[in-house]
């Protein structure tokens, strides 16, 4: 008697199909898991636009929420913060829960919890309701990408997953770009609760797409439960994080920032500590044996870190800089998604002429020069020049990205691929909002030396977000070092599939 699907387990890369197969049909069974293939990108890439968009939607409504639930625009920012410290607190648990209860129960959990959390959002009528909602919308979004890429990389063989993590890499990578224009369209035409309620029906849809062809994919034997290593590092990574948010900010005192850090820092040192001597630790560190995913997620880390932070200097710099209305503002950053999805239709055909060595650190220095070329915009530079510039931003990070998150899985082993989703997903969270603290501490230790005008005027607050966009394109060209311990010839698996599909093509003509 076969095992239904919905209890179906899988250890290895081999497929487990979200609907039975008629029974001795092999030809069947393969165009199931064909479908799958060809459905299950697009229902992870889908979760993957949600929980991105949500980081940055709420933000160019800020003043017209705050407006309406009578308070100050600073007050609401906790609701801003709430959603990605949740998100960072929550995303290494995905990776034991996908092997304990099964991609397809913790994914459709993923999705139900963030339209929960959607709808509580919408509803919201104060400061601590909309907080606490915007917690659960983060919970369910820290499970849907790990999970979902989990799924993504045990479905398709390895000479596959680059053009699969392509396209799903996409709509992420989009998302926080498309949220702040999203958000102020919204809220210059509709209700500002829609900003949440427009989840609510892609989420429906979802459950019942999850229900019909997410693979399951679980581990026979589970790992136990890290409880005491969730403790530290969860609890490390959001007092570390909120730290950083409030870092810089008149109204908190300073000796309680410094107490965070210090607390945030002997927590993180525990756990490394702890996952050194325990035998399955949450996130174990021995990942980043594999030369490969040390490269893409240590040097993804500090590349990461500085296009972090040009999401939010960018808009502060047009509205700031240039005089420009939020609407325009983010009208000017619209070329980047565009560049991202141009990206997606060469970026295999650019990494089989070079090495993901070469394409990394090339790529880093080139985004540096970019970023810190933004620099030269002023009022009197033409509207076209800058959105040539956003696209070419944007399709060298589209590029950097997609090529990071391939090159991370290309050693690992099927077992790994669980707590490596994890590792990979908390250091691009961390790494993002590392990104937004310290894009705002670099303007403001540039905005104190700028003493011939009044700290906090126009001109001031221009020139030191220039300055810190030199700053951080120096930090993006600094992290072309770490990929260059590379060898040429890593990766070369991922791209096998594409290197014959050309030889294919070319002997056919």
């Amino acid at each position: 008697m076969s095992t239904p699907p919905e209890t179906s387990i899988v250890e290895s890369g081999s497929i487990a199909p979200a609907f039975p197969p008629t029974a001795g049909n092999t030809r069947g069974k393969d165009a199931g898991v064909s479908h799958i293939k060809r459905v299950l990108p697009w229902l992870v890439a889908t979760s993957f636009f949600m929980e991105s968009l949500d980081m940055t939607i709420l933000n160019t409504a800020v003043p017209t929420v705050a407006a309406a639930l009578g308070v100050a625009p600073l007050s609401l920012k906790t609701a801003l913060t709430s959603y990605t410290l949740s998100l960072a607190l929550f995303i290494p648990l995905s990776g034991w829960m996908a092997d304990r209860f099964g991609t397809r129960r913790v994914f459709f959990a993923a999705i139900l919890v963030f339209t929960i959390g959607s709808l509580l959002c919408g509803l919201a009528v104060n400061i601590p309701m909309l907080i606490a909602s915007r917690i659960v919308q983060g919970v369910g979004g820290a499970m849907m990408m790990p999970v979902g890429r989990i799924a993504i990389v045990r479905t398709f063989p390895k000479a596959e997953i680059l053009q699969a993590m392509s396209f799903v890499v996409i709509p992420g990578l989009i998302g926080p770009l498309m949220g702040p224009l999203a958000g102020g369209a919204i809220v210059n035409w509709l209700h500002w609760r829609a900003i949440f309620f427009i989840n609510i029906p892609i989420g429906l849809a979802g459950l019942w797409a999850v229900h019909l062809y997410m693979p399951d994919y679980r581990s026979r034997h589970p790992r136990p439960f890290d409880l005491r290593g969730f403790l530290l590092f969860g609890g490390g990574v959001a007092l570390l994080s909120h730290a950083l948010e409030v870092f810089g900010e008149h109204d908190t005192p300073s000796v309680g920032i410094a107490a965070m850090l210090a607390l945030a820092s002997a927590l993180i040192a525990l756990y490394l500590r702890h996952a050194f001597r325990h035998a399955h630790p949450m996130l174990p560190l021995a990942l980043f044996r594999h030369r490969t995913f040390a490269a893409a997620v240590g040097g993804g880390f500090i590349s990461r870190i500085g296009l972090g932070g040009m999401p939010f200097l960018l808009p502060l710099y047009y509205q700031v800089g240039l005089g420009y209305s939020p609407l325009h503002a983010a009208l000017l950053i619209v070329p980047q998604p565009l560049a991202a999805m141009t990206c997606k239709l060469v970026i295999t055909r650019i990494l089989m002429r070079v090495s993901y060595r070469q394409a990394l650190a090339g790529n880093a220095v080139l985004i540096g020069l970019v970023m810190a070329s933004f620099a030269t915009v002023t009022a009197a530079t033409s509207t076209w020049v800058i959105l040539a510039m956003a696209f070419i931003f944007g399709f060298l990070m589209s590029a950097q990205y997609t090529s990071l998150n391939t090159l991370a899985f290309a050693d690992l082993s099927a077992a790994e691929t669980s707590t490596g989703s994890s590792l990979a997903s908390v250091g691009q969270q961390l790494s993002m909002s590392f990104g937004v603290a310290i894009a705002s501490l670099l303007t403001a230790l540039f905005l104190a030396t700028w003493q011939g005008s009044a700290p906090g005027s126009a001109p001031a607050m221009s020139a030191a977000i220039r300055c810190a966009f030199v700053a951080l394109g120096g930090l993006s060209v600094f992290s072309s070092v770490s990929f260059l311990a590379l060898r040429h010839g890593d990766g070369a698996e991922v791209l096998e599939h594409a290197s014959l599909q050309t030889k294919s093509a070319a002997r056919a003509h």
